[in-house]
């Protein structure tokens, strides 16, 4: 049985699916070149399987969340049934939080391993930053399946069951009162957001202190120097997604104040640019990968 979609929803459904296509199409662009290329040489560096990880945690979280979006307007009774309700915010709640600590964790790693102190532990993480690629995809893993079991967890009370939606957000969509059972989601996300958020600014600060001292070292050098290059290119992905990264913060919080709240401009604008988000920054980091910037140019008319 189709619902009633009013003009809200119906501009909701047309925008978040534009957005939507377009974040999956540049991210399976992303993880089909990377893949080939991996066939190709039979390997792949530290960074390509960052964003190779990161390329399809985006493609799955822009996935379930259009597909979401589009039941909860159009077909509700699709969709407010169990498990399926359930398990459609587990998977989007995993799928966007390993979005969010994979990015960060390709912040760190460009922080890493570009920037340049004489520091013994910094050191350290530079000669060994390849071998805990792995570790901190784990890690991931582990923080973003712990949101989700709890965010399945608040999806499963009977209070949340309602079908009088909203058709949007991450854990409570449902148009209910946020009480005692909704913190521990909340809490979990915000303090998933804030940390990996500390960690980009982190990186981009001390990214940004090393090309400083680099530049005074080499200012008598007349010669184009591949470090400051370096450094660059690595700056521009990591203060791109800095910016981005504290619009969805600020995204995040206000969604906690108007998760309740019905047809409100604040709350269309939030679902406009966390779609806007995973399709944006992947792009700038096709152009900041010269690899990947050059098969695009190829491909394009």
């Amino acid at each position: 049985q189709q619902s009633n979609v009013t003009s809200y929803g119906a501009t909701i459904v047309a925008i978040t699916t534009l957005e939507a296509f377009a974040g999956m199409w540049i991210n399976a662009f992303i993880v089909c070149v990377l893949c080939i290329g991996w066939v190709r040489k039979k390997a792949l560096n530290s960074n390509e399987k960052i964003l190779l990880l990161l390329g399809c945690s985006r493609f799955c979280s822009l996935c379930i969340s259009w597909a979401y979006s589009f039941l909860s307007i159009i077909y509700p009774n699709y969709l407010y049934v169990r498990p399926i309700l359930q398990l459609a915010i587990f998977f989007e709640a995993f799928f966007s939080h390993c979005n969010l600590w994979v990015s960060a964790c390709l912040c760190v790693f460009y922080c890493i391993k570009i920037a340049n102190f004489r520091n013994r532990c910094f050191i350290y993480l530079k000669v060994r930053i390849d071998r805990m690629v792995l570790w901190l995809f784990l890690g991931s893993g582990i923080l973003a399946l712990t949101i989700g079991i709890v965010a399945y967890d608040v999806a499963d009370k009977p209070h949340c069951n309602n079908r009088n939606s909203t058709g949007q957000g991450n854990f409570g969509r449902a148009n209910i009162k946020m009480d005692k059972h909704f913190f521990p989601s909340f809490f979990l996300s915000g303090f998933g957001y804030a940390a990996s958020f500390m960690a980009v600014i982190l990186s981009a600060l001390f990214l940004l202190f090393s090309l400083w001292r680099h530049k005074c070292k080499m200012q008598t050098n007349s010669m184009k120097d591949l470090s400051v290059d370096a450094h660059i290119r690595a700056m521009k992905s990591i203060f791109s997604f800095l910016v981005m990264y504290s619009i969805n913060f600020i995204c995040l919080v206000l969604k906690m104040v108007y998760v309740t709240k019905k047809r409100s401009y604040v709350t269309f604008l939030i679902i406009v640019f966390e779609y806007t988000f995973p399709g944006l920054h992947s792009l700038i980091l096709i152009f900041s990968n010269p690899k990947l910037e050059k098969t695009l140019l190829k491909i394009l008319p």
